[in-house]
């Protein structure tokens, strides 16, 4: 049973178990001990995002790793793609993100990457759960010489805003007008850099955080705003970034929405064009919509499918050789060019798709027609395995049967909240909103908080 982790690394609310100062010391001291080198000092990156909270992991991380003697790199607030790719950039052992992705400012969370820049497996996130809880991290022998060292980087950004202007090649992007939000986060500095060194004109939102207000109606959960703003600027695109910039909602230039199915679409048809998708198939989650799957196999490109959590498609893509996944909610990667979910560069692969074509983005983006689907966040008291419970069982079993081979129901706890997840999917929306409602009720009768 995790103590600790979930679905994308930790999470919780700042100041409560396990998002406090204590465990992030625990946590540092743990992470040096894993990732312990005998070669050299170890060497760990550290970056975050905007949130208030974060120099309370930031400094406490530090002390835990500096105690065990492992030297530490502060790069700031930076994207968590960046993380993963200035870890490989700096020859560390391990990277550190203190980020809570999309949630809101009151929350954060701590995720890991390894010295190639892929976070860590479920194996070696429980051998760090083992160690925190353990007896076995004592620093009574790291003293003098052997204490780790902290340091500021100031060349970090830089150095994330090349590598990614490069994933593009030498693809200029004069001509597109681009709306981007960067949500208050963590890519408030770099990606309105990255898109206007290219030589795109670029109207920034979300470009100023005070520590509370990241994600806060803004960002690719809000995309409200975003629509509203390419059409009043006439732009040709927009795009919405989360909290931590691992993840990417686009628009089209009539105001409509792009989610991570929409993108991975375009972009799967476009690189089966160009012979880069290798072995012509995507890596998605059991989230991807029907409609998605069934027009991409209408095209010669095969969809697999895996649990939720962009760790677990990079593991199939990592597996198979794959280059091209995501999930529905904005992760999408390009195994080509960094390590794990980029919405920047996801973004600047759609626009030189653009470019390279002529093509507006609601020509290119008309790849498929969704299927409805319902989702439906119950509140519990706690995660009893599904199956234990009959009634719920019997229910999303009756359901299952009377859609068919046309609909999908898909009930899981978060790995990040107290909540489940209740997904129903089919071609009548009114019928998959009843059947969802349903399901959602027994759930809270029977766990809910």
């Amino acid at each position: 049973m995790r103590k600790l982790f979930g679905t994308d690394g930790i999470r919780g609310r700042s100041n409560r178990y396990p998002m406090t100062g204590d465990i992030a010391f625990r946590l540092g001291q743990a992470t040096a001990l894993k990732f312990r080198n005998d070669d050299h000092r170890t060497k760990v990156i550290i970056g975050k995002d905007t949130r208030l909270s974060g120099y309370i992991f930031e400094y406490a991380l530090t002390a835990g790793l500096c105690s065990m003697g492992a030297d530490v790199y502060l790069v700031g607030p930076m994207p968590t793609p960046a993380i993963a790719h200035l870890t490989r950039s700096f020859a560390g052992d391990a990277g550190i993100v203190i980020s809570a992705s999309h949630n809101p400012a009151d929350d954060n969370g701590i995720k890991f990457f390894d010295a190639g820049g892929y976070k860590l497996d479920d194996g070696i996130e429980h051998d760090i759960e083992k160690l925190v809880f353990s007896d076995r991290l004592s620093s009574e022998n790291i003293n003098g010489r052997h204490v780790g060292k902290a340091f500021r980087i100031d060349d970090a950004s830089g150095r994330y805003i090349e590598f990614a202007k490069g994933s593009v090649g030498n693809c200029s992007l004069k001509g597109l007008k681009l709306v981007l939000d960067c949500a208050n986060g963590a890519a408030y500095r770099v990606a309105p850099l990255i898109f206007s060194e290219l030589g795109a004109e670029v109207i920034v939102y979300g470009n100023k955080p005070d520590g509370l207000n990241i994600n806060s109606g803004c960002g690719s959960q809000c995309p409200d705003m975003i629509k509203k703003a390419v059409l009043s600027h006439r732009a040709d695109a927009g795009i919405a970034l989360d909290g931590d910039a691992d993840r990417i909602i686009m628009v089209d230039e009539k105001g409509r929405e792009l989610d991570g199915d929409h993108i991975m679409g375009l972009c799967a048809l476009y690189m089966k064009k160009e012979k880069s998708l290798r072995k012509n198939t995507i890596v998605a989650t059991v989230m991807s919509n029907m409609g998605f799957e069934l027009a991409m196999k209408e095209k010669g490109i095969a969809l697999v499918r895996t649990a939720v959590g962009d760790r677990y498609v990079i593991e199939e893509m990592r597996r198979d050789g794959y280059n091209l996944g995501g999930e529905q909610a904005g992760h999408i990667i390009f195994s080509d060019l960094n390590t794990t979910g980029d919405g920047t560069v996801a973004g600047l692969q759609v626009l030189r798709i653009m470019k390279q074509t002529g093509k507006k983005l609601s020509r290119l983006g008309d790849v498929f027609t969704s299927f409805p689907q319902v989702f439906e966040n119950v509140a519990v008291s706690e995660k009893k395995p599904i199956g234990s419970m009959p009634a719920i069982k019997k229910l999303v079993a009756s359901v299952e049967k009377e859609l068919g081979k046309e609909g999908r129901v898909i009930v899981r706890y978060s790995g990040t909240e107290n909540k489940c997840r209740v997904m129903v999917e089919g071609r009548d929306a009114d019928l998959i909103k009843d059947y969802a409602d349903k399901i959602a009720g027994a759930i809270k009768k029977e766990i809910g908080a």
